[in-house]
């Protein structure tokens, strides 16, 4: 597949063609795909959410009132979900979560995600992510010539000092590692800027076997 190579000062562009890039028909890998997004969100609520119950409730024991003859409800104490400071019904209990989905189904979903990306044309390289300075307005000067807007992923497979503090101010854009980058971060950007070692380190992940 041939994508888009920018210059490091994004002024000229050239195509390059990747031999091993991951390739699919049909939906082969789409439900790897939704299994491992899924997770992802899973694995990132806390499930700490807790209410209490009328049993875990520090209220009297006292009856409210007599059993019989005041034409009210029965009652027993002030626990009861109905009361204030009584315990919640049905309310939230700490859980987990996490799900757990194998290697083999990972590489799958992440092979998926990068052909689908790539298909929508949502995937540039660069020679390489390279600024003078540290500088916010140097960076997003530079990446106004690739993506001037949208949600962008910078990804490369080392990043250097100047290039990682100027583009982490930007709000709209995110920056990973080649190898810390997964099948969820591919999906939710507009647009993913790799540097060529970058991509060649993410085609070296998703050919694993």
């Amino acid at each position: 597949m041939k994508f888009k190579v920018y210059s490091a000062d994004a002024s000229s562009t050239s195509e390059k063609d990747f031999d091993n890039f991951p390739a699919f028909e049909g939906n082969k890998g789409l439900q790897a795909l939704k299994d491992v997004i899924v997770a992802y969100q899973a694995n990132n609520r806390q499930g700490n959410a807790k209410a209490k119950t009328r049993a875990e409730t520090n209220r009297t024991g006292k009856k409210v009132y007599r059993q019989k003859g005041t034409g009210n409800a029965r009652h027993g104490d002030r626990g009861a979900p109905i009361y204030v400071g009584g315990g919640i019904a049905h309310g939230p209990k700490v859980r987990d979560w996490s799900k757990h989905i194998n290697k083999r189904v990972k590489t799958l979903a992440f092979q998926r995600a990068l052909f689908n990306k790539a298909s929508e044309e949502g995937i540039d390289l660069i020679e390489k992510f390279e600024v003078e300075q540290p500088k916010t307005k140097l960076f997003n000067a530079l990446l106004g010539k690739i993506q001037p807007t949208g949600k962008v992923l910078i990804v490369d497979r080392e990043f250097n000092d100047n290039a990682a503090l100027a583009a982490r101010n930007i709000d709209r854009v995110y920056i990973v590692d080649a190898d810390s980058i997964n099948a969820w971060d591919l999906m939710r950007f507009d647009k993913i800027v790799a540097s060529e070692e970058g991509f060649n380190r993410i085609l070296e992940r998703a050919n694993q076997r």
